[in-house]
């Protein structure tokens, strides 16, 4: 890479034309669409450029035209120029494009036979030449030609045909927001009556066979509008919501202004096919893409560094939105075990960059962990800190002020200020500044006065050196020894390098209990023993932070464990008590009695500066399995009874927890039993969640060889279903044979490596087993490399998030990174290497 592919925040200017409105025609064929283009321009009077360059990819142009004249442009790398009057002008153009041939995903694509889209973030300009940047808004209109059955765009449809139909979308929106679905489609239909009163027409497009995995995502769907009526006022405003359901897809989804574009896997639902975790995701992408159509599409953002702005609210808005339907205190604890699994692992790393970067090279390659789920973080804390009055004020006037906007973090940290009278110059730094901040805690009893002392450090990161301090919302409470809560939750303000504050009228020293609820993305330090975990353990009153003393307490066991140590008893004690507390919700008894993962333990022994063996951390990881199976082992019985769910299935939150709470009693006894009781939960299972359980409990014992043969011959025909029976398989490996059973999967006849889907489901599934992946030998790493350098050429946006496999490589020894370092180099030395992966093996290697 070069500086001059850099792009930067501090060169942004305003397009030079504004856009009135757009025409487009698509003449649809495989390999020889014609798109015609007719768009209005006017000089910008807010831009001091008046260089008229339309970005273009991978486009043939057959003709140019200003005011119906012929014009001959000049094509330049990116795009083309051409001169324009200094007033307003219609320009039109004619290009041809070849969808089939288009195995990028990016832009006007095929799959299996159907026509779809995927602009964002830069994809409009492999479709037709034109302004592909946010900040540049326009009303739509669009005539699809062609002999598919359903011919799909965005807004409200106007007119159509035998072989045409016309859509007009009088919403104001950039080219990122174009969708175009045309296919052999059955629709899902459902309506909804807005909160003002109007019909609205709501489909889930699918292809023929799906129409039994649709009636979720429409209840999904329904449930979204309302709670975005209800809880933030936002009402739905087009007469159509259309939903398609696509197999190749890069993405999860996409919020294309009505009209929806989604990946198979994170719509399509039934009992038998999808588990539990399947319907919650559903449920949470689709409000989140719901979600969008205000915080994304009505307000976008003015250019792709403001992106968290966009992406962070709406991550928030739908982790709301699943707390209120399934449960705050499971859904936080499960919303930072992402945010640390991915994010803060990004944040130690090479790939750091902060919620608004102030540069890239290659903007699909900032679709990252720190920009949603950091982002989002940002936002919990502001609500922390203004309090949920003044953020209520605060979105209304966000709503009120830039609606048709493509605003910045500026236009949203202004309306705060504006809302609640807050200086946010300092706060603002979450989002200039990269890196997770390191939070030392003391404290100190004297005379009834107890005081705790906080000192905040933030390692430099690259290309940021110098962290200031920044704010950060603690919220703090105070439990009596004998367990009860004496101080309820109080937010603390910390705004200081180091800053104390004082708790008087005190009768004993009382145990803290930090950061509840996770109030701020920080790792906290604070030196505790095994005793004190134990006992938040068994009597915190904040339900994440009494999930996470154990889960402490289980981190520094395994940690203690690959040093030659014992399981603490301390723990299997309190596991012991969690299990049998009928009190508590099962879902979090599901997640208390987890344990860390490997990379979780390897990534706290490296912050030691004790490098992280694999091979130990997966036999610590599996001896403590063996002893809390052993400790617990006239639980597990009790819970599978407890536990059951007969009768019709329901993905709602209590059967799903109860299910959970079984999956990991399975799980244990089957350390102890060698899967006798998995195989007759195999045999006897009633829906998918019960099915895959008993299946991964029988291959993490070595038994699942029958079984995995009965599951394929089940579902061979189901390409979703499929995709759980190639992931799983690597994912229950041993180390020694993870790589291999990888390898004969890619042999296998139904691995269809093009598809996004299933290419992630062997391959992510290899990243994610710590001891598989990082294997002395170096096996892991050269089969990553070989598929990366293969499919790069097809689909670079892929490869390149595939390869954050190899982001922690320096944290291992000399012979892993020597391994690992000659992998990479291998990929950055392939010709034609695509400027996605090309980028982010460049900051990999920059370790």
């Amino acid at each position: 890479m070069t500086v001059q592919d850099t792009i930067y925040l501090s060169d942004y200017t305003a397009f030079g034309f504004i856009v009135e409105d757009v025409h487009l025609t698509f003449k649809l064929a495989a390999n020889a669409t014609r798109v015609v283009s007719r768009i209005q321009f006017t000089p910008n009077p807010d831009s001091p450029s008046r260089d008229f360059f339309l970005h273009g990819e991978d486009l043939n142009l057959k003709w140019a035209k200003i005011d119906g004249a012929d014009v001959t442009p000049d094509l330049v790398a990116g795009g083309l120029r051409c001169a324009v009057p200094d007033v307003a002008f219609t320009w039109e153009c004619e290009v041809e494009i070849d969808p089939e041939g288009n195995t990028s995903l990016e832009g006007l694509y095929m799959s299996g036979g159907m026509y779809c889209t995927q602009c964002e973030a830069e994809g409009f300009r492999h479709i037709t030449y034109y302004p592909d940047r946010p900040d540049v808004m326009s009303v739509f209109t669009v005539r699809i030609e062609g002999d598919m059955p359903v011919l799909l765009s965005n807004g409200n449809p106007t007119t159509s045909g035998e072989a045409s139909a016309e859509w007009h979308d009088p919403w104001p929106k950039p080219a990122y927001l174009f969708a175009l679905v045309a296919g052999d489609l059955r629709n899902y239909p459902g309506q909804f009556k807005t909160m003002s009163g109007r019909d609205v027409e709501l489909n889930l497009w699918v292809r023929p066979g799906d129409e039994g995995k649709c009636a979720f995502g429409m209840e999904a769907l329904k449930k979204s509008m309302t709670w975005d009526e209800e809880v933030y006022g936002r009402e739905y405003d087009l007469d159509i919501f259309n939903i398609v359901a696509v197999d190749d897809f890069n993405m999860g989804a996409m919020e294309n202004k009505g009209l929806n574009i989604f990946n198979s896997a994170v719509v399509l639902a039934s009992p038998e096919t999808s588990t539990d975790g399947n319907f919650e995701r559903i449920e949470a992408i689709v409000a989140h893409e719901y979600f969008h159509n205000w915080t994304g599409n009505r307000i976008t953002c003015r250019d792709w560094f403001q992106l968290c702005l966009k992406e962070g609210l709406t991550v928030f808005r739908d982790q709301q939105f699943t707390g209120d339907m399934r449960g705050h205190a499971v859904k936080r604890i499960n919303d930072v075990l992402t945010l640390r699994g991915r994010q803060f692992r990004e944040d130690a790393g090479p790939l750091s960059h902060p919620p608004r970067p102030d540069h890239f090279v290659e903007i699909n390659n900032f679709y990252t962990s720190t920009v949603y789920e950091k982002g989002a973080e940002v936002i919990n804390m502001l609500k922390h800190l203004v309090g949920d009055v003044d953020y209520k004020q605060a979105l209304d006037l966000y709503f009120d002020r830039h609606d048709g906007d493509a605003a910045t973090i500026e236009d949203w940290l202004k309306v705060f200020e504006d809302a609640t009278g807050r200086d946010l110059a300092q706060f603002k730094r979450w989002y200039t500044d990269a890196g997770t901040p390191h939070l030392k805690v003391a404290d100190r009893f004297e005379n009834g006065t107890y005081t705790l002392t906080f000192t905040q450090t933030t390692a430099p990161t690259p290309g940021q050196d110098d962290k200031k301090p920044r704010v950060i919302p603690i919220a703090v409470g105070l439990l009596n020894p004998n367990g009860d809560e004496i101080l309820p939750t109080q937010i603390l303000e910390m705004t200081q390098d180091t800053q104390s504050f004082s708790f008087e009228g005190l009768s004993a020293k009382p145990v803290p209990s930090i950061l509840r609820e996770f109030s701020a993305p920080v790792v906290l330090e604070r030196e505790t023993s095994p005793k004190e975990q134990a006992f938040l353990l068994a009597h915190d009153t904040d339900p994440f932070n009494k999930w996470d003393a154990g889960r402490a307490l289980a981190r520094e066991t395994l940690i203690n464990m690959t040093q030659g140590g014992t399981a603490d008893q301390g723990l299997l004690d309190g596991l012991l008590a969690v299990a049998r507390d009928n009190g508590l919700d099962p879902a979090f008894r599901a997640l208390a009695l987890g344990l860390p993962g490997q990379d979780d333990v390897a990534s706290a022994l490296s912050a030691r500066g004790i490098t992280p063996d694999p091979d130990k951390i997966w036999r610590a990881h599996q001896t403590l399995k063996q002893a809390i199976a052993q400790h617990l082992q006239d639980v597990w019985p009790r819970l599978l009874s407890e536990m059951a769910t007969p009768g019709p299935y329901s993905p709602e939150a209590e059967p799903a927890g109860k299910r959970a709470l079984h999956g990991v009693a399975l799980a244990y006894l089957s350390q102890i039993d060698g899967g006798a009781a998995a195989n007759d939960a195999y045999a006897s299972a009633g829906n998918m969640t019960e099915q895959l359980s008993a299946l991964a409990c029988l291959l993490s014992v070595e038994k699942g060889e029958t079984a995995l043969a009965a599951f394929r011959e089940q579902w061979k025909e189901d390409r979703l279903v499929m995709d759980k029976w190639f992931g799983l398989q690597v994912s229950f490996a041993s180390p020694e044979t993870c790589v291999e059973i990888a390898v004969n999967l890619t042999h296998d006849a139904d691995f269809n490596w093009k598809n996004p889907n299933r290419f992630r489901a062997v391959f992510g599934a290899l990243m994610m087993h710590h001891a598989g992946f990082h294997r002395a030998d170096g096996a892991g790493y050269d089969l990553l490399a070989d598929w990366l350098i293969k499919l790069d050429p097809f689909n670079g946006q892929i490869t390149a998030r595939m390869s954050t496999g190899f982001e922690t490589w320096k944290r291992y020894d000399a012979d892993r990174q020597a391994k690992a370092q000659a992998a990479l180099k291998r990929i950055n030395e392939t010709a034609d290497l695509s400027r996605n992966l090309g980028e982010m093996v460049t900051r990999i290697l920059g370790a």
